[in-house]
């Protein structure tokens, strides 16, 4: 982790009342198992554009989204960045941390907005693990997940059209990092982050918007895009 990009912040008083509800590594725990948990983190925040974690640093940290937004990228070998799943508060990152005390991140995570996120260094995660067992269940399933979520990624990529896989990234979207407005869901992500998200080329994006727009699926509202209706994204 970048310690520039972060500040600690020691004023602020995390308890269980205040994460959020989908908080999946926490769940079923007791209120004692609760606060020993919370007590062993660290409250840091990431202003906008700051990458928190970089694909194949040592995994030293395991992060927990209080507030904010983040997402997880990877860069190939050529330099190019390819945006994957989007982080929503009660989501972990670093998960990495977990496992043993040389590992390394697969990818990298950067904050979208201002954001504040719990810390906890490796050698804390993994000894809390060692006594919580449903701590180290939980992050199975969470891993279980995010397996899932790849070979259905990977699915798409081998056997859907660009027209498909764009619509399935926005219907994916929507209610990850969507907003509830009248007359659909407002979603503040760019062409160019649907690009690479669909594994297409912005020209493509583009115009397949355009179509959209003109078809009644979407529209643009002040510079963010607004999903109106899912299932005129497939009609052609």
């Amino acid at each position: 982790m970048d310690d520039r990009a972060g500040e600690n912040v020691n004023h602020l008083d995390v308890r269980a009342a205040s994460l959020p509800p989908n908080t999946e590594l926490l769940q079923g725990f007791e209120q004692q198992e609760l606060d020993l948990v919370l007590g062993a983190a660290r409250l840091r925040r990431f202003s906008a554009k700051s990458v928190i974690t970089r694909q194949g640093e040592p995994a030293e940290q395991l992060l927990l989204l209080w507030r904010g937004r983040a997402r997880y990228f990877f860069e190939t070998i050529h330099g190019k960045k390819l945006i994957l799943i989007w982080i929503t508060p009660g989501h972990i990152f670093g998960g990495a941390a977990l496992v043993a005390p040389r590992s390394r991140y697969l990818l990298s995570a950067e904050a979208v907005r201002d954001s504040t996120v719990l810390v906890w260094d490796g050698p804390t995660i993994r000894s809390l693990a060692r006594r919580l067992p449903r701590l180290m269940a939980n992050a199975c399933q969470i891993a279980m997940n995010y397996l899932s979520w790849y070979v259905g990624a990977h699915a798409a990529f081998s056997s859907q059209t660009a027209r498909e896989r764009l619509a399935h990234i926005l219907l994916g979207y929507a209610p990850s990092i969507g907003r509830s407005i009248p007359g659909g869901t407002e979603l503040n992500v760019t062409n160019e982050e649907l690009a690479s998200a669909a594994n297409i080329s912005p020209y493509t994006t583009s115009r397949l918007i355009s179509e959209w727009q003109m078809a009644g699926a979407i529209r643009k509202n002040r510079g963010k895009l607004v999903l109106r209706s899912g299932r005129r994204l497939f009609l052609t």
